[in-house]
């Protein structure tokens, strides 16, 4: 396989033209370096020898870490997402896997929850909702989203080195998607995560809080209609224990100061939620 590593010397970024071979004796692969290619947001295709050029992993990778490729990187993400598009509609796990192991080394893992799946779930969403998308389309979109979202999370879990964070959903809230590309992204940031979504009995997660004791609770909501329930359930938490509640999910996008007793954070990044989840 053959791939550009980085390497930073004195706060430059030097890119190297690389190729993983298997050893037989050792049992393990090493690296051989096959061109250096000078600094990293300065390398194009045509530093590359030719054979190269038309690789995916590449020509990903040039994209996202040259600063002059920014519509390039946009068509990039146009190209994820309709294939993303396809693969859940179509019920193509395989082909969903595919799509992420060739890109992700590219525009990392949150890049393609937020920009590529979370976006294009939306978009499954909207088309469901204007009836532009048949039930069962939708219902194999999800459950192949869901099933991606799992695989990812049992080959990406890191062992916890931070703090324990509980995720859950008011009653009423069948959606967990969300929660489960949250769930993926921590546990790859070494924290230890508690996911008991969707909707359960608020009480339950009252005794499931006093027995785990986590180090703060995220509360996510994706329909409008469970905001009420979302409250009361962060006011039961706050009541009880003396904790970190943050609130987010697709019904409080573009809202803000609902009356939440907790942080609203539907506006922050996966990686500027996990910061500040490390300050908790």
């Amino acid at each position: 396989m053959v791939y550009i590593r980085s390497k930073t010397v004195k706060g430059t970024q030097y890119g190297y033209l690389v190729e993983s071979i298997w050893d037989p004796k050792r049992k393990t692969s090493r690296q051989v370096t096959l061109k250096y290619l000078g600094k990293l947001d300065g390398i194009t295709l045509e530093d590359l020898p030719e054979q190269y050029r038309k690789d995916q992993k590449i020509t990903a990778f040039l994209t996202s870490h040259n600063p002059t490729n920014i519509k390039e990187k946009e068509k990039l993400f146009k190209k994820l997402r309709k294939e993303t598009f396809d693969n859940l509609t179509n019920g193509d796990l395989d082909a969903l896997l595919k799509t992420y192991d060739t890109y992700v080394n590219s525009i990392g893992i949150v890049d393609f929850y937020e920009n590529i799946l979370k976006h294009v779930m939306y978009q499954i969403g909207d088309l469901w909702e204007k009836k532009q998308l048949a039930v069962a389309a939708e219902h194999v979109a999800s459950n192949v989203a869901h099933s991606f979202v799992k695989i990812l999370n049992e080959k990406l879990s890191k062992s916890s080195t931070k703090q324990n964070i509980l995720i859950c959903t008011p009653a009423g809230e069948s959606h967990t998607l969300g929660c489960n590309m949250l769930e993926s992204y921590l546990r790859t940031r070494g924290f230890n995560v508690f996911n008991i979504s969707p909707s359960i009995p608020t009480e339950e997660i009252i005794s499931f809080i006093k027995g785990s004791s986590p180090d703060a609770v995220l509360v996510s909501i994706t329909l409008d209609d469970n905001i009420p329930s979302g409250k009361r359930l962060v006011g039961k938490i706050k009541e009880r224990f003396k904790i970190p509640v943050f609130v987010g999910g697709r019904a409080l996008l573009g809202k803000t100061n609902l009356g939440f007793e907790a942080t609203e954070a539907q506006n922050l990044s996966m990686p500027e939620l996990a910061k500040m989840l490390t300050t908790t």
